[in-house]
């Protein structure tokens, strides 16, 4: 109940991003359940090789449904919970829970929007529009609709207590006996990924390439959902190593341009942007990557069933317009974590007399550079993962 009091009390923005997660969870439930009615009518390995296609829709819901409990200001540590019984633990608890609530929302709208399209609930427009392709003529098995539709909220709720959980503090400067560092003064340490994002990412495109040299063809592959009659996996296990390196080298790549920034003599306005991107690193560096990834995955896409190749079915443009959708989302919501974790920073500068052009000049320059850094990143890794697939 205090979870529930908790989120209606809320500001319409953090509702705004709850009902966003509600609507991801729903876009997932409803290919889950797609998925279970191929199944009824087509029994066998087809089945269990479109559910393996979900998993990357489920995967950036539940990123985005933890994203957005990181930045809910009700489960954030505020002085004199801990006196009423609302400490750390308790208050992982309620993320855990309302991320929940939201997610079983979305899974509920699903299963109802479902059940409208096979023709078991009448009464409203386009009853049945979907019989022939959700196995209308068939009975539901309930227990196995309930059992999909379960999955995003469990994962969800899970991994965001496994993020939110208590971490022991560490000792501050003042209390260690010295003098307390700002956060302009110190830049974070650099984040270690690189190496291996890059690594990871060399070896995706020359898997990629020698997997399209092959005479194995798209439709010996695994079969997507919704018209597309397969992949090579070779082709797919290259673009999984990619996105996998994009995203362990995207906080690396964000320390980089914070220090691109600061060299040749920088003065206030360019010392400010790269120290501050040199702390988010970590936080918006990961989201950074993983939208990369996907653009460049999606141009490659195009390539790949361009000209004589089957058209993309309603259920992968639902698939991966909810991969697209969260991991631009994901972004959004870091970035706002990000304003949140620097307002006593933002606060103290705008009390020794900065004036706000210069906070408006930084976060301008800090897209510039993130633009001028990522946007290319991801054209490279896109034409080079296209090319092999266009021969």
């Amino acid at each position: 109940m205090l979870a529930l009091r908790l989120a209606r009390g809320a500001h319409p923005l953090v509702q705004l991003r709850r009902l966003l997660v509600a609507a991801a969870s729903a876009g997932t439930g409803f290919l889950l359940l797609c998925t279970l009615a191929y199944a009824m009518e087509h029994p066998g390995a087809g089945a269990v090789l479109r559910l393996a296609w979900c998993v990357a829709p489920i995967a950036a819901t539940v990123y985005f449904a933890v994203a957005v409990a990181r930045t809910d200001p009700a489960t954030r540590p505020r002085s004199g919970l801990s006196a009423v019984g609302l400490g750390p633990g308790r208050l992982m608890l309620l993320a855990a829970i309302s991320t929940a609530v939201s997610c079983v929302l979305g899974s509920m709208v699903a299963l109802l929007f479902f059940l409208h399209l096979r023709g078991d609930i009448s009464g409203l427009p386009f009853d049945g529009a979907a019989t022939d392709l959700l196995a209308g003529g068939r009975p539901l098995p309930l227990a196995g609709a309930l059992t999909l539709l379960s999955l995003v909220p469990i994962a969800a709720s899970v991994a965001g207590a496994v993020v939110l959980r208590p971490r022991p503090v560490k000792a501050t400067g003042a209390e260690a006996g010295t003098e307390p560092v700002g956060e302009p003064d110190a830049p974070a340490r650099p984040p270690s990924g690189l190496p291996w994002g890059v690594a990871l990412l060399a070896a995706g495109l020359a898997v990629e390439t020698y997997a399209s040299r092959s005479d194995v063809r798209p439709r010996t592959g695994f079969p997507m959902p919704g018209g597309a009659d397969g992949s090579p996996a070779g082709v797919l296990a290259g673009w999984a190593l990619t996105a996998l390196g994009l995203v362990l080298a995207g906080p690396g790549l964000t320390y980089l341009s914070g220090r691109i920034l600061q060299a040749a003599r920088p003065g206030a306005l360019r010392l400010l942007a790269g120290r501050v991107l040199q702390e988010e690193a970590r936080r918006i560096g990961r989201p950074l990557g993983v939208l990369c990834a996907v653009a460049s995955g999606a141009y490659a896409s195009i390539a790949l069933y361009a000209g004589p190749s089957p058209e993309v079915g309603p259920l992968t443009a639902l698939g991966g317009l909810l991969v697209a959708g969260c991991a631009a989302l994901t972004l959004a919501t870091s970035a706002v974590e990000a304003r949140q974790a620097r307002t006593k920073t933002t606060d103290a500068l705008l009390r020794l007399g900065a004036p706000a052009t210069l906070l408006r000049g930084s976060a301008a320059l800090r897209a510039g550079a993130l633009a001028a850094v990522f946007v290319p990143l991801t054209w490279i890794v896109a034409e080079l993962a296209a090319v092999p697939l266009a021969r």
